[in-house]
């Protein structure tokens, strides 16, 4: 059995190490998680089509306004819409592909990247 004086605990090296770890995972989150909020909230937008009755959306091109007003009231300003949404009309069906991809500089020249990508079928109100 090992005596108490060398059951001390972690040094303050070993401290310096363990809280240099949780930063960097925590500088990571903070860095990413507002991306995945944007995220969620578009794919909000492009669903709330078939559920807001008061949009009447019917067009493609009625599609997208409604895409960009919804980034509008939720700040997304660093995203270009057209490029990152694809919106087809079939068979009174919205075919919607959002893909796009963020980068985070983390360090340096190490990035931090996420990818979404999903499609979406919404129906016509």
């Amino acid at each position: 059995m090992k005596s108490a004086h060398s059951q001390k605990g972690m040094s303050v090296l070993s401290w310096l190490v363990v809280l240099s770890i949780v930063a960097f995972f925590a500088s990571a989150a903070f860095k990413l998680l507002p991306h995945y909020l944007d995220y969620m909230a578009l794919e909000k937008i492009v669903t709330s089509v078939e559920t807001d009755r008061a949009a009447e959306v019917r067009s493609v091109g009625e599609f997208y306004s409604h895409v960009s007003k919804g980034m509008q009231v939720n700040s997304i300003r660093d995203l270009n819409m057209q490029e990152a949404l694809k919106v087809k009309l079939e068979n009174n069906e919205f075919h919607a592909h959002l893909k796009y991809e963020k980068r985070e500089p983390l360090i340096e020249n190490i990035d931090l990247v996420v990818r979404f990508d999903k499609e979406f079928r919404v129906r016509m109100p």
